[in-house]
């Protein structure tokens, strides 16, 4: 295989695709030394990187590869964090971060929705443009992550979007605050994020969600990490909580109602479903289906 040989020194202040005025870190771009992905490589500098380094997965910190018209955000390349279609930067691309939007099933019109991990924003940008009486909030751990936020076209901070650099665990435990909906996709290098499994974090979840609040939580990564988290869930949800697997990612969700009794067998969800696809062009009523199969736990 063939590995490019040069780094390109990129200035933002310079670059088409910055958004605001604020002195941001400057990029390093390369181009792709996978065969099966030709493109461009985009890592944030200031820093030294062989294209042998990214190659091996020895890079720490997250990158871009554009290929295919698409832009991904890795970890490492063990998985792919994020994809956004750089012609539709709002579309939702991936088959389970879909699926998660399936809340809106229980709850139309959440006035404030709280997400654990920002990751390339897909999540967070088709809420902002298609729930524009909800107020979102995100948390996320790594400033590295914040400060790509440009290159995946996620808006800047206003009346109705606030992105927090922080811990999303110690930010759901210690902050007063109430949300409708609580969005977790968080993930280290090996899977998902290990502080979610605390004693207390789903109880002062469940606890700060309003009476029709729902949880919804991607699981990813190594499966070993996944029993704790089930174990922790199931004794903090005072609702039904819902194994969902997502085929097309190989990811598994997890939909966890603040209320008891079995919502989404309703006729009036059906009925919700037709006109959220007509509405948002994603496929409610098959995701209502795969609610209902889903393994209740």
């Amino acid at each position: 295989m063939r590995l490019a040989k040069g780094l390109q020194q990129v200035d933002l202040h310079s670059d088409p695709e910055r958004q605001s005025g604020q002195q941001r870190r400057s990029m390093l771009s390369v181009a792709s030394p996978f065969s099966d992905a030709p493109g461009t490589v985009r890592l944030l500098g200031p820093r030294e990187v062989s294209n042998e380094e990214l190659y091996r997965g020895e890079f720490s910190g997250p990158f871009i590869l554009d290929t295919a018209g698409t832009r991904h955000l890795y970890f490492d390349l063990a998985a792919v964090q994020s994809a956004m279609r750089l012609a539709a930067p709002d579309v939702l691309v991936t088959a389970y971060a879909q699926k998660m939007m399936a809340f809106l099933l229980f709850n139309r019109t959440p006035r404030h929705i709280l997400m654990i991990g920002l990751g390339g924003g897909s999540l967070v940008k088709f809420c902002h443009r298609h729930l524009q009486d909800t107020r979102l909030t995100v948390v996320e751990i790594d400033p590295d992550v914040i400060e790509l936020r440009e290159w995946f076209h996620i808006p800047p901070d206003n009346e109705r979007l606030q992105i927090i650099l922080g811990d999303g665990a110690d930010f759901v435990r210690r902050s007063d605050w109430v949300a409708d909906i609580l969005l977790i996709d968080a993930f280290d290098r090996a899977g998902v994020a290990p502080s979610l499994a605390s004693d207390d974090f789903y109880a002062q979840a469940f606890r700060r969600l309003g009476p029709n609040g729902v949880l919804v939580m991607n699981l990813a990564g190594e499966r070993g990490r996944y029993v704790t988290h089930l174990q922790r869930l199931r004794e903090a949800c005072p609702g039904a909580a819902l194994l969902v697997p997502v085929e097309a990612d190989g990811n598994v969700l997890i939909f966890a109602f603040a209320q008891q009794g079995r919502v989404w067998t309703l006729e009036s969800v059906e009925a919700i479903a037709e006109e959220l696809q007509f509405e948002l062009a994603l496929e409610f009523p098959r995701f209502l289906q795969r609610l209902r199969t889903g393994h209740l736990l």
